[in-house]
């Protein structure tokens, strides 16, 4: 028994040391007071989608001519193209039509600045907000034009600007001319058939959607005298007053022969004011009555047939580059930072 007794106190002191030890060693660290503490900061990768910063529209202004109090204005970019989309556009349109327009629109006045042709303008004038270059409206004057709509229209317009911040569309890496108008006669027309210059994305293309415009046909009457002193030309006394000798790619009137005498379907509009260069025409006593066809000289994008084109589901992307051939759509900054320091 004495033999056993060293080997039992060995025991005891081995269970006391396992029991008591942990114990002590955790002791220190039992206050209620917590000084601190391991966390976690782990930053997650952001997607691709989420590290892209939003487009923005570039700091520019546009100086434009106000025709009728002849002053010049100068404009954020963005102020500027809510004041075309909304005077260019009907504001019922589709949002990817308004999209599609807010688009060529922007497309429209970099281009002008970079090229900085300012024929018939002021030197301190970059457009004007007329026709001959893209119509502006104020916001005043679109609170007039409005009235109760405003704030509603304003936002729908707005949200068609800003979903298009900072895009253009280019061809082989340059700003297009990107023409536009209102209704077609179911063709787009060639640029050259129009004008002088040939661009490889101003192409005829079909546009049936237009046929439910407005303006896709039209009708005006005036005398035998008032047709003969506009165009330069005798009637003559027959039944018929001219021939068709020429079509264009768009099914426009190309060349007419009146009496001997050729004109273009660009010339017989123009100086007779007709909607279109598709006519016909009738002889009817003292009167001729000119019937048209679409509205617009016909070249790059018809506004109707964009607004068609988004009611069967197409976005902005897929519009533009249907009525402008092989065409990128691209960031305008790299022009935006050349303007902001020419400015």
């Amino acid at each position: 028994m004495k033999a056993l007794k060293p080997m039992f106190m060995l025991v005891v002191v081995v269970i006391v040391v396992i029991i008591l030890l942990p114990a002590m060693l955790v002791l220190p660290f039992s206050n209620d007071t917590t000084f601190g503490k391991l966390t976690e900061n782990i930053e997650q990768k952001a997607t691709n989608e989420q590290s892209k910063e939003k487009m923005k529209e570039p700091a520019v202004e546009v100086a434009v001519l106000r025709t009728t109090s002849k002053q010049v204005q100068k404009l954020p970019l963005e102020s500027y193209l809510i004041g075309v989309v909304a005077a260019e556009m009907p504001v019922h349109f589709e949002k990817e039509a308004l999209k599609a327009q807010a688009l060529t629109a922007r497309t429209y006045i970099v281009n002008q600045l970079i090229q900085g042709d300012r024929t018939g303008l002021p030197a301190n004038a970059d457009v004007s907000d007329g026709e001959n270059h893209q119509v502006y409206k104020s916001d005043q004057e679109l609170k007039e034009l409005w009235g109760s709509q405003y704030k509603q229209n304003l936002q729908k317009i707005k949200g068609a600007v800003q979903e298009t911040a900072g895009q253009i569309l280019t061809y082989e890496g340059n700003p297009i001319t990107a023409t536009f108008f209102s209704t077609s006669n179911g063709y787009t027309e060639n640029s050259e058939e129009y004008w002088k210059a040939a661009y490889p994305y101003l192409k005829s293309v079909s546009s049936p959607w237009d046929t439910e415009s407005p303006k896709f046909y039209n009708k005006v009457a005036m005398t035998v005298a008032d047709f003969e002193q506009k165009l330069g030309v005798n009637v003559p006394s027959g039944t018929e007053i001219g021939t068709v000798v020429e079509r264009t790619a768009g099914k426009r009137v190309g060349v007419v022969r009146i009496n001997g005498k050729e004109l273009t379907g660009k010339q017989i509009r123009e100086k007779l004011h007709l909607m279109s260069s598709d006519f016909s025409w009738e002889r009817q006593g003292n009167q001729i009555i000119i019937t048209t066809k679409g509205y617009g000289h016909g070249v790059g994008m018809s506004q109707y047939g964009a607004n068609g084109m988004a009611q069967e589901g197409k976005s902005y992307k897929d519009i533009v580059k249907y009525y402008y051939k092989g065409v990128t759509i691209q960031s305008s900054n790299k022009w935006a930072n050349t303007l902001t320091v020419k400015k």
